[in-house]
């Protein structure tokens, strides 16, 4: 399979010429212009020749559009990996769109067409003719699909309804790329030769503006605030744009030419630094990097952001997909506490949990599941040890442990103490048999109690104590005790509760008379 870059129309897809030396390495110790982040895993998939465009399918799998091979595969995105035929399209499939009515379209760069499939069959519908070089798609908020072309220097609306284009080309800058819609309606258009973004009304299909001061701008993403980042591929930064007044708020440098821009659930941007050959990560917060640069495939051109936060990059000379998952993050764990004996059902909250085992006390869990944003996971607890446990999540990113994060604790057990009378003769007093007898009983298992200490005595008069056998049975010799206990009408014993390796016993009580036999 080769991995050199197939000869696209008019340098939609070189990078030949792209300005800027490639960004020395960290030093030993390094951090970058935020706090640092850890990766643990990037996997690769293989795909067709010249990978471009991802976008996902409603099934929630993801679609790749391999500009050299002619065609787009399907990733199952819970296996990562590619299943089901290869789907046939136009020459030189770009950056694809997937439409609110389940439908994907991929512009064709070299074709001049579009190709539709219907996502939940993997079929092509149609193929919309559209000249001018065809390069990217995106769903405006009617419903129907914006497609910039390249060659034309226009943005063309195509009605999802009749698959057919509505309405005369939106005039745009020189070589538009990328289009992204801020929640305002506004499309934020990439002029990648013309060094401009044009902002177009999307109600109306007219330029509002055009801003100037970019640097080979390719793509857009929409970050939380709703304001544009856009990706430059000859300055090696973001430019972030006002969507409000629609002007330049401030720079951010990244790694080397970045083409792809992409905003996850977590309100971080990702760019894919084709120079570099990594991804770099923006906290849109502080529109600052956080950490190294992350390393990924040859030539990465294009990257998207599962619900669980899994980022995905096309390698466009590395015919390969990369997947990227982070470390697990716990922030909550409920309850926090659960008998010895396990079987407590936890959630646990918190972000990359997608994959997660569950260690707690260094016994596995079980029944461990994960919701499909990866935040939340339900487990039930093995049995451990009385105290605090570490809970160990660990994924395919990594692992995390909250230190003494779950206690086990012993169960409360009530006892029942069963005093015997004292056999006695009153007349001449004497004993019949020298001991008195109490017996404890666990009441939850029914078994005796041994080795626990019974006190016998006549009201707040203590007679002795006595140790419980093997049967549960404590003794105390009375034969010097019997004038106060036939003075008393008998005695009482009584078990002050204890703690044992499997259980807090209650204590318990009884009172015994005197008879004769």
């Amino acid at each position: 399979m080769s991995t050199s870059v197939q000869s696209p129309s008019p340098e939609l897809l070189q990078s030949a010429s792209l300005p800027g030396p490639l960004a020395p390495a960290a030093a030993a110790g390094e951090v970058a212009r935020a706090a640092a982040l850890t990766l643990m895993a990037v996997s690769t998939i293989p795909v067709g020749t010249n990978p471009v465009g991802l976008a996902f399918i409603p099934n929630g799998n993801l679609y790749v559009a391999n500009s050299g091979s002619n065609n787009v595969q399907t990733i199952d995105t819970t296996t990562d990996s590619v299943i089901g035929a290869a789907i046939p399209t136009g020459t030189t499939p770009a950056w694809l769109t997937v439409a609110p009515n389940g439908n994907a379209y991929v512009p064709n760069n070299i074709s001049n067409n579009v190709t539709v499939i219907d996502t939940a069959t993997s079929t092509v519908l149609t193929t919309i003719p559209l000249s001018g070089g065809p390069a990217a798609a995106t769903v405006i908020p009617s419903g129907n699909v914006y497609v910039s072309r390249f060659g034309a220097n226009s943005v063309q609306e195509i009605a999802v309804a009749t698959n057919t284009p509505i309405g005369p080309a939106i005039p745009t800058g020189a070589g538009p790329v990328g289009i992204a819609v801020a929640p305002n309606g506004k499309a934020y258009v990439a002029n990648r030769n013309g060094n401009s973004v044009t902002v177009i009304d999307t109600a109306t299909a007219t330029v509002v503006t055009t801003i100037p001061g970019f640097n080979q701008p390719n793509f857009v993403a929409i970050g939380p605030s709703g304001d544009a980042y856009v990706a430059n591929i000859g300055s090696n930064n973001v430019t972030l744009v006002n969507t409000t007044t629609d002007t330049i708020a401030t720079t951010i440098p990244v790694g080397t030419n970045p083409w792809g821009i992409t905003v996850g659930p977590d309100g971080h941007a990702y760019t894919a630094n084709r120079g570099s050959n990594n991804v770099s990560v923006i906290d849109t917060t502080t529109n600052t990097t956080i950490g190294a640069p992350i390393p990924v495939g040859s030539q990465p051109i294009a990257l998207v952001v599962a619900p669980n936060n899994k980022v995905y990059v096309t390698n466009i000379a590395g015919a390969s997909v990369s997947v990227i998952q982070f470390p697990p993050t716990i922030n909550t764990i409920t309850p926090n506490s659960g008998p010895i004996t396990g079987g407590t059902v936890v959630t646990i909250t918190g972000t990359n949990l997608t994959g997660a085992s569950v260690d707690i006390g260094g016994n596995p869990a079980t029944g461990v599941t994960v919701n499909s944003t990866g935040t939340q996971l339900t487990a039930t607890t093995p049995p451990g040890a009385a105290g605090p446990a570490d809970v160990t999540v660990t994924t395919p990113g990594g692992s995390t442990t909250v230190v003494g994060g779950f206690t086990y604790v012993l169960p409360v057990h009530a006892t029942s103490l069963t005093a015997t009378p004292a056999l006695t003769k009153l007349f001449p007093p004497h004993v019949y048999f020298p001991f008195l007898t109490a017996t404890l009983t666990d009441t939850v298992t029914g078994l005796p109690v041994p080795g626990q200490t019974i006190v016998f005595h006549i009201g707040s008069n203590l007679m002795g104590t006595g140790t419980t056998d093997a049967q549960g049975t404590a003794r105390l010799n009375e034969t010097l005790l019997l004038s106060i206990i036939l003075l008393n009408g008998g005695y009482d014993a009584s078990f002050a509760g204890a703690t044992t390796p499997t259980a807090i016993l209650s204590p318990s009580s009884d009172h015994a008379g005197v008879i004769e036999p």
